[in-house]
């Protein structure tokens, strides 16, 4: 069994694949302290003077051990080192050499949670260089918030809500909505769609608060209906999140109700899914339109856990039906680690099912491209993306969408 053809093929074959990353942000452009760039590297706090730092974290270790070469610094650099070497070269410079060090070929970038001062979909596109493309997602949280901060009535905040929605999704390159309902009231709300009242009755309660935080249940109920009435694969956040979210809340087998209900619609992908990633795979498993990722829970667990993860998101999950995604948010560093750890981690995944005979050579590689690329061009539907063609999935064929740059 040769290596190209062998479990060694599955390595060489993930490690040249450009993947399409279906859900990232953007990375800040000014440069960090340490305070900074710590606060960047954890879902948590910084706690200053507790003794306590990021950098002593699996995801601090493994910025350490797999980021430092791109600096070029030593692997496992001590931190103040790699601190160093970063403001020597400035944030320009770091954001370049990591994001073109991914090898990312497709970034699909929620613009509705963004670093200040952060990179738009074009700029994050222009750092990765090689004719990487950028696309939107509409983070649908955003436009309701909007909307409520447009002075709007409660009785026409359900018509004004979907009319910014269909307008924020006709922008040029936009290919997805998101919510982050896990976020505002958790998963366990009642499935069915609100009548016009019943979101009237919220819209007044809402609006009369002067919160900007759309959190109550009947609209968030209303805002993923009217996701599913826009047509687009919705992406929800579900899982591992910072402070502010209830985890237990945040399980995606909560939403089993209404994913009966809207089956047949859109496409709903599950984004990040830890702990709960063995639930995302039941769903992804039972209903059609269910998809997942394990974007976050990557650069968080390193590449030395990311086998585990991908394993376990594994067991029953129809391989047509795992995406990569980063979720890389704020540092540069998070992009290039995230690939890493799917790369590394599905690899070896792989050459193990292949070592004990439990896949062929050929459906490895099938299964590498699929996760790596080819599930998330079936779902947008990027079919202008001419360099990433595969003649072998003649399933990618819906209508093109213009890309935010191609450079």
């Amino acid at each position: 069994m040769s290596a190209s053809t062998g479990a060694g093929g599955v390595q060489e074959a993930l490690a040249a694949l450009p993947l399409v990353d279906h859900h990232c942000h953007g990375v800040v452009t000014a440069d960090l302290d340490r305070t900074g760039f710590e606060s960047l590297l954890t879902e948590g706090e910084v706690w200053p003077g507790s003794g306590i730092s990021p950098f002593d974290s699996p995801v601090g270790v493994a910025v350490r051990r797999h980021c430092s070469p791109v600096l070029d610094l030593p692997r496992h650099a001590p931190a103040e080192a790699y601190l160093d070497r970063r403001a020597e070269l400035g944030a320009a410079e770091v954001n370049r050499r990591f994001l073109g060090a991914c090898g990312t070929a497709v970034f699909c970038v929620d613009t509705g949670f963004a670093p200040e001062p952060g990179t738009t979909p074009r700029e994050l596109a222009g750092a990765a260089g090689g004719g990487a493309v950028a696309y939107e997602v509409v983070r649908l949280e955003r436009v309701a918030e909007a909307v409520a901060a447009g002075g709007v009535e409660p009785g026409e905040y359900g018509a004004a809500f979907r009319a910014a929605a269909q307008d924020a999704v006709r922008r040029p390159g936009v290919v997805a909505v998101k919510s982050v309902a896990a976020y505002r009231t958790g998963f366990d709300l009642d499935p069915a769609r609100p009548s016009p009242e019943e979101v009237t009755r919220a819209a007044a309660g809402w609006l009369a608060r002067a919160d900007d935080r759309l959190d109550d249940p009947v609209l968030v109920r209303h805002l993923l209906w009217t996701a599913v009435d826009l047509g687009l694969p919705l992406q929800l956040h579900t899982g591992f999140g910072d402070g502010d979210i209830r985890l237990h809340r945040a399980d995606p087998v909560l939403l089993t109700d209404w994913l009966h209900l809207t089956a047949g619609t859109v496409p709903v992908l599950l984004l990040h899914c830890w702990p709960y990633q063995r639930q995302a795979a039941y769903l992804a498993a039972v209903f059609e339109r269910v998809y997942l990722d394990v974007g976050l829970t990557l650069h968080h667990v390193g590449p030395a856990r990311a086998r585990a993860v991908l394993a376990e998101a594994l067991e029953i999950t129809p391989f047509r039906k795992l995406l990569y995604s980063s979720d890389a948010y704020g540092v540069a560093e998070f992009h290039h680690l995230g690939a890493v750890a799917f790369r590394q981690g599905l690899a070896g995944l792989l050459r193990e099912r292949v070592d004990a005979d439990e896949l062929s050579p050929a459906d490895a590689l099938r299964i590498a491209h699929w996760a790596g690329r080819d599930n998330a061009r079936r779902v947008y539907g990027f079919t202008d993306l001419s360099d990433l063609d595969d003649p072998a999935d003649p399933t990618i064929s819906l209508p093109p969408t213009s890309p935010v740059e191609h450079h």
